[in-house]
């Protein structure tokens, strides 16, 4: 095999990776996007976060996000110390939910207080939900916990789905 062949093989399955982050994380945020408008309409939070406090602003930071933290997962579960571990669609769907959980634990337990704070907001605008204390709250909770279990799922299958697609063509069983 020649070192140019080697080359053109190397960036090929990097650039695969990315592909495949980026596209498992686009399927998974429209996933957790849904979860989030319906559950407790939180697309208008989400995107007061960023200075754009509207349905249209919440998606698109939400997607972003959702496409950044694709392809930060693709990163992870392509190093070696856990590559030979997420090798199945299983183990795919399972690791996509586990960092799921981490991104949900480091972005509302960290990201959001800061984000808060930065924007001198003291509490969640109200009403997120039209109904009123814990009940309200509850709904909040429970539609955030779903939304990041529906992220994980989502972007574990899609990623073995595509990772599956990528053997197929020949470049994914090098990656």
């Amino acid at each position: 095999m020649s070192q140019g062949h080697s080359v053109s093989r190397v960036s090929a399955v990097t650039q695969y990776r990315w592909v495949a982050g980026g596209a498992s994380g686009l399927v998974a945020g429209v996933g957790m996007g849904v979860v989030f408008h319906a559950g407790a309409n939180l697309m208008p939070f989400v995107g007061a976060l960023y200075g754009w406090p509207t349905v249209v602003g919440g998606w698109v930071v939400h997607l972003v996000n959702s496409v950044l933290a694709g392809l930060l997962f693709a990163f992870v579960v392509t190093r070696p110390v856990f590559h030979s571990q997420v090798e199945s669609v299983g183990e795919s769907v399972a690791a996509g939910v586990v960092f799921a959980a981490a991104i949900g634990l480091l972005s509302t337990g960290l990201l959001l207080p800061v984000s808060m704070s930065a924007l001198g907001v003291q509490s969640f605008p109200e009403p997120l939900v039209p109904l009123p204390g814990m009940l309200g709250s509850l709904i909040v909770v429970a539609s955030v916990g779903v939304a990041h279990l529906v992220y994980g799922l989502l972007l574990g299958w899609t990623y073995a789905a595509v990772r599956v697609r990528g053997a197929s063509d020949g470049i994914a069983s090098e990656a």
